[in-house]
């Protein structure tokens, strides 16, 4: 079920980022940092009385420097009305309303989407005063915030919050797999949905999603269901698109959370660039099962090494899905797009995998005899038990005598021994430490 996407909207110099980072600095859970993963700074997740929602700073987002500042200003207002759910429109309570303010709040306004205008730099009771103007922009009361100083952050989101859409549960059965199509334009995604799903599938339904614009294909092969999530063929007005590539992560992010097993699509004729790197950790952090497509292999010019050395490659530039089988295709002549499916469903019981806890304990005891955890100052880590707490990802606990002690490499040599004991291919493993009581 995709989230609520909230986007802030406004002209240059108004504290767009600012209060873009006191959102997400107050009242965000970020992911923990993986090495390998540059993160973008467009986006977050954040949470808000119960609410969960993603939250955008269009202000992060890059355009041509050859364009003027308006076209920009527009672009993006553009670009937060096709992806938002509610826009926070940012004006500067200092300079008072300007043209650009102006040809902003006219294609808000045209929208029809809920827009809440926030008025920043208002920074102490005596500036008040300057909020009336902003009454003329025609979005009804303004919000008085400082960005700078956190003032009004809270009230900006009470009524952001109330403008968020019902969520309704998909209905899928829970034998169905849902799979996410994700990767940078052009690497041949709408052309691999098309393969995979071929004339010879069953198509039980084509429905709309959750996601804006994309079509959920539920189809069978092999008596399995599953659900296809297009991300490809969806960035409309191809000029603002163009120009905004890095824009692309958001789409791949809404259908990260709707899916159980994500492939991440990759050109094997241009190879590995950073923004494979970048979509490929969104999928990892998200607890998604993962496979790497590599497409377009009938026009790589190659040797009887050349698929050994792309996949060494790829587990150099992206060893934090180590775990994730790398399937060589042609979307364009069918070569190899029949192993996708069956890779699929075995990653996707990896996934959904339950170890019995004395199964669990049996493999973690041998490990600690083999290796014996560290020690430091004269005390030794004490590895009491695991057990599983959760699934998709698979997700464990373990009891010491002190979790201070765990250090990040022993916690590595524990995960690689559940991997060596019961393979986990294709999904994250996730092991928390917890003191024993």
């Amino acid at each position: 079920m995709a989230k609520p996407v909230v986007a802030i909207v406004g002209r240059p110099n108004v504290g767009k980022s600012t209060i873009f980072n006191r959102i997400i600095g107050e009242r965000v859970a970020i992911v923990e940092d993986i090495p390998g993963i540059t993160r973008d700074r467009i986006y977050g997740e954040g949470d808000w009385l119960d609410h969960s929602f993603s939250i955008i700073d269009t202000g992060g987002i890059e355009f041509d420097q050859k364009e003027d500042m308006l076209a920009q200003v527009k672009h993006q207002a553009e670009l937060a009305i096709d992806e938002a759910s509610v826009i926070i429109f940012v004006v500067d309570g200092q300079a008072g309303i300007t043209g650009s303010d102006q040809e902003v709040a006219k294609l808000l306004f045209r929208s029809k989407k809920p827009v809440i205008l926030a008025v920043n730099k208002i920074d102490n009771p005596q500036r008040l005063h300057d909020v009336y103007e902003f009454y003329s922009l025609g979005f009804g009361e303004p919000v008085a915030i400082s960005g700078a100083h956190g003032i009004g952050i809270g009230d900006l989101l009470d009524r952001v919050i109330e403008h968020f859409p019902e969520q309704e549960e998909e209905d899928y059965d829970d034998d169905v797999i849902r799979v996410a199509i994700i990767g940078r334009p052009n690497v041949g995604k709408s052309s691999l949905f098309n393969a995979i799903i071929g004339e010879e599938r069953v198509i039980v339904s084509d429905m709309a999603g959750t996601t804006r614009d994309a079509v959920d294909t539920e189809f069978e092969s092999d008596g399995q269901k599953f659900v296809l999530i297009d991300t490809a063929g969806m960035r409309k007005r191809g000029k603002v698109y163009e120009t905004t590539e890095k824009y692309s992560v958001l789409r791949a992010l809404r259908a990260i959370e709707r899916s159980d097993v994500v492939l991440v699509v990759m050109d094997g004729k241009q190879g590995i660039i950073e923004q494979d790197k970048k979509i490929a950790g969104y999928a990892h952090e998200a607890g998604r099962a993962v496979i790497i497509v590599v497409n377009k292999w009938d026009i790589v010019e190659k040797d009887d090494k050349t698929m050994h050395r792309f996949e060494k490659e790829i587990r150099q530039d992206l060893p934090f899905v180590d775990y994730a089988p790398v399937i060589f295709v042609s979307a364009k002549t069918g070569q190899r797009v029949r192993h996708i499916l069956p890779k699929v469903q075995e990653v996707a019981d990896q996934h959904a995998m339950r170890v019995p806890t004395s199964v669990l304990n049996e493999v973690v005891s041998d490990a600690v005899v083999v290796t014996p955890p560290p020690s430091d100052k004269g005390r030794r880590l004490r590895v009491n038990y695991m057990t599983q707490v959760g699934v998709k990802p698979p997700t464990f606990v373990t009891f010491v005598n002190d979790p201070e002690l765990m250090h990040f490499s022993y916690l590595r040599y524990l995960e690689n021994k559940l991997r060596e004991a019961f393979v986990f291919e294709g999904t994250p493993l996730r092991i928390f430490v917890r003191k024993k009581t």
